[in-house]
């Protein structure tokens, strides 16, 4: 009723109103107020980049996380033009990283284990992920968050993210999997052989989510999926990134399909796959840009247009306060 009240033909302003209306039902409440916008960016390395199924050598994730903490990444740029809180988690890089402002240390282990010859990941080790994103959500919503995104780091992130969307939905690695990085043609099909061999090495333990989790996903995969669960319990958004953050958010649901209602997808990824991913959900990214970086930088973008919509829900007019004459 106020959304059609405002000085303004009914549903103008198109998918503005609906994300008004979305924060305003996950708030649970009809005076929204913007707190702080918090990302949290998850980084982990993968075994399985031993298979050579990315352009980067491994050392990229602890240098990038370097760069992050050094203010010179793209999701720095992004979060400090949208006056939003980034925390950069490091929940499985494989080499020690000292503490600095803006890192939390909270790593599982030094990187998952080569999906190609095993599991990922114990599934205690998995728990332990999940409950690490609960943890900071629950953290956020003491400290007045009330939008988060997520935002990932992890140099072969793609094959977990590829070989757990095709586990959950049952779909042909074929017709997901991406070049990542840049692969040439023939390195994504060394990339197909892997992830398919992967799931042949694992499938006894695919017999879950949870377990489907810790076999062939990752850790900063099970953290944004955590952060997910712990969001929707305090009635906090969350803006989700892009292909691997879509793979946190399909273990979240897997795991709890109420955790729906909480998500705004943020940008279609160019990564291969996504579209159809995003299709299966249901789901209608805010922005397609091309893009395919991660680190949460459509997240990033995404919510300062949610923020825009909370504040049209909020700062305009409606036709009785401002005197103007109503639709007929």
């Amino acid at each position: 009723q106020h959304l059609n009240n405002l000085t303004k033909p009914r549903d103008s302003l198109g998918r503005l109103e609906e994300l008004a209306m979305r924060y305003c039902l996950i708030r649970g409440t009809t005076t929204p107020i913007m707190g702080t916008k918090k990302i949290f960016c998850f980084a982990g390395d993968h075994g399985v980049a031993d298979e050579g199924v990315s352009t980067f050598p491994k050392e990229v994730t602890r240098q990038m996380v370097l760069n992050m903490l050094d203010n010179g990444a793209a999701i720095n740029v992004l979060a400090r033009h949208a006056n939003i809180e980034l925390e950069v988690v490091d929940i499985g890089v494989a080499t020690i990283l000292q503490p600095m402002k803006g890192l939390r240390i909270a790593k599982i282990k030094s990187g998952t284990d080569n999906i190609t010859k095993g599991p990922a990941m114990s599934v205690p080790e998995a728990v332990k992920a999940l409950e690490t994103g609960i943890r900071l959500a629950n953290e956020s919503s003491a400290e007045n968050v009330t939008l988060l995104g997520t935002g990932d780091m992890g140099i072969a992130n793609t094959t977990p993210s590829t070989a757990l969307f095709a586990t959950y939905l049952g779909m042909s690695v074929e017709d997901i999997a991406g070049h990542g990085t840049g692969l040439t043609d023939e390195g994504l099909k060394h990339k197909v052989h892997v992830i398919n061999k992967a799931l042949r090495v694992n499938k006894a333990q695919l017999n879950n989510p949870l377990e489907t989790l810790a076999a062939v996903g990752g850790l900063e995969i099970a953290g944004i999926a955590g952060l997910i669960l712990g969001a929707a319990v305090n009635h906090i958004p969350v803006v989700v990134d892009g292909f691997i953050s879509t793979a946190g958010a399909l273990s979240a649901y897997m795991l709890n399909q109420n955790v729906r209602d909480y998500l705004i997808f943020s940008h279609l990824s160019q990564e291969k796959g996504h579209a159809i991913i995003l299709n299966k959900l249901e789901a209608k990214p805010i922005l397609d840009l091309n893009m395919r970086l991660g680190e949460g930088t459509g997240a990033a973008l995404s919510i300062s247009i949610v923020e825009a919509a909370v504040k049209i829900y909020n700062e305009m007019a409606t036709f009785s306060s401002a005197g103007v004459s109503n639709k007929t």
